[in-house]
């Protein structure tokens, strides 16, 4: 049954840039992995990982020697790490922290093909990798998933108890979800979202935009009322699929959420196990041997390209989830009459003048055109 649904999701749900926009070199000196059509920094490590289900992965790590949190970042639907990388690094100065990305199997130079259950053995890889190369800690770990990258980072996230926190930009409910506004859930769907996040025990951010005509805004909505540690969502009025980034709230939003989960020093109570979800969970992956020390610490600080901002104070208050999805599920075309928005200071103007380089930088990414998790109903 697993096979036949990972077949299906392979042939709507993943669209692996063709031809990957880099290849892999080795330095004929240091003997270290390099990518080509990116500008090499020393902070930066190229990775090829191994996963539970034979693949190798393409991974980056930027280290920020003044981070005290990493970032495990899952990226959208059409894009690889060539397409990310320039943003990555921006992301991981501007935010503080260290940030580790990695192609899906069957993306870039990763090898294998793209399905759902090989999507959760590579988020696996990289996050063991974290522990067991760099020395990171569970519950220094945030998870961050852009669109599509949505369900491997809901379903490790559901599995780790001592989870920092997690973010969701432009998130699925689920992959059926996104072309029909079904109330149930069934056997054949993928990234079954609306499913996993009650059992997310940790402070969780959603960032959509009112006009997402890809993943409609009440995708990011549901799946925030559902959450048990809500943080302030961030509702990007105006906002598309691929063009967040270019807002100046964006970043300012995630700096102020990684300054409030840094500062604080329990956001959670990690203990006890978490309650099995609907589908029976897949066994926890944070057994590892004690931890390496941090290579961090040997890398130079890059100068800051901002100030930290006083940080937010947490807004992670419980609230109860209601108990059917059934209830929750609006109409797709509650998107065309979006409710009202979380203003405060932070207005809807487009950063064509952003945060010093943070939107050249995407948009020199070209980031409108990578993630176009479209399915059609003749895919099906």
């Amino acid at each position: 049954m697993g096979a036949v649904t990972s077949s299906m999701a392979a042939k709507f749900a993943f669209f692996p840039p063709n031809p990957a926009s880099y290849q892999l070199t080795t330095d004929q000196v240091s003997g270290k992995l390099r990518m080509t059509g990116v500008v090499m920094r020393e902070n930066v490590d190229v990775l090829k990982l191994c996963t539970k289900r034979g693949n190798q992965v393409v991974a980056v790590y930027f280290k920020n020697a003044a981070a005290s949190l990493t970032l495990l970042y899952s990226h959208g639907n059409a894009a690889d790490l060539g397409q990310m990388f320039d943003l990555f690094g921006e992301l991981s100065v501007h935010l503080r922290v260290n940030l580790m990305g990695y192609d899906y199997s069957g993306y870039g130079q990763s090898t294998g093909k793209p399905s759902e259950h090989n999507t959760y053995a590579d988020i696996e890889a990289a996050y063991r990798c974290l522990g067991e190369r760099y020395g990171v800690k569970e519950e220094d770990v945030i998870l961050y998933g852009q669109s599509v990258g949505s369900g491997p980072t809901l379903d490790l996230a559901m599995r780790l108890k001592r989870l920092r926190a997690v973010v969701l930009h432009s998130p699925i409910m689920s992959g059926l979800r996104v072309m029909y506004p079904v109330k149930r859930t069934y056997w054949f769907d993928i990234y079954k979202n609306i499913d996993k996040i009650p059992f997310v025990n940790c402070p969780v951010l959603v960032i959509h935009g009112t006009a997402d005509d890809v993943v409609g805004w009440y995708h990011g909505k549901q799946l925030w009322e559902l959450c048990k540690e809500k943080y302030e969502p961030l509702w990007v009025k105006g906002g598309n699929h691929c063009d967040l980034e270019l807002y100046p709230q964006y970043i300012k939003h995630l700096k102020k959420f990684i300054s409030a989960i840094d500062k604080s020093s329990r956001l959670r109570n990690g203990s006890g196990p978490l309650t099995d979800a609907a589908q029976n969970p897949r066994k926890s992956i944070d057994c590892r041997e004690p931890s390496r020390s941090s290579m961090d610490q040997s890398v130079k600080s890059r100068p800051s390209f901002d100030q930290r901002e006083k940080p937010r104070q947490s807004t992670d208050h419980r609230e109860k989830s209601r108990s059917s999805t059934d209830k929750r599920e609006k109409s797709r075309k509650s998107v065309d009459q979006p409710e009202k928005i979380n203003n405060g200071s932070e207005q809807s103007e487009k950063a064509r003048n952003s945060i010093d380089r943070f939107g050249d930088i995407v948009r020199s990414v070209g980031l409108c055109n990578i993630d176009c998790f479209r399915p059609t109903a003749a895919s099906l």
